[in-house]
């Protein structure tokens, strides 16, 4: 099985994966929700731009339910541009069509392209948070509708 969740009793399996980028995570607590998810389907790499509240964060830890891991894993930076720049791929997730150029593809759709890509070696990213300035962004190939 892939990562190995937060299940202690399991090892834990580090795959190529797609990269998970929050983008000014308002909460401590949120960071640690999506640490949780991300252990649980074996997302190991997690990078944090521009946090609201400090970091590291006990919040985050108590949230994130033994996804220690990730946590302990996670990279700050300082600019969106900075955390997709080794990149090839950048998908970013949004709930609006926020009419514009990219095209939106469903999430079905997104999950397959990453697999092709992630399975021939490219660095793959999903972008969340803060979709009005990550949709903006120059390397995001597609939004992904949610």
């Amino acid at each position: 099985m892939p990562g190995a969740g937060t299940d202690k009793t399991k090892r834990w399996v580090e795959s190529f994966a797609p990269i998970v980028v929050l983008v000014e995570p308002q909460l401590g607590e949120n960071i640690g929700a999506a640490a949780r998810a991300m252990a649980n389907f074996g997302l190991p790499r997690l990078r944090l731009v521009k946090p609201q509240q400090e970091w590291p964060n006990e919040k985050a830890r108590v949230m994130a339910a033994g996804a220690d891991r990730i946590l302990d894993g996670a990279v700050l930076y300082g600019s969106l541009n900075d955390a997709i720049g080794d990149c090839s791929f950048v998908l970013a997730t949004t709930a609006r069509n926020h009419d514009q150029a990219k095209p939106v593809i469903s999430a079905d759709a997104a999950a397959a392209e990453m697999a092709q890509r992630v399975s021939g070696g490219e660095s793959v990213a999903i972008i969340l948070g803060a979709s009005a300035s990550v949709l903006k962004t120059t390397k995001l190939h597609w939004p992904i509708a949610l």
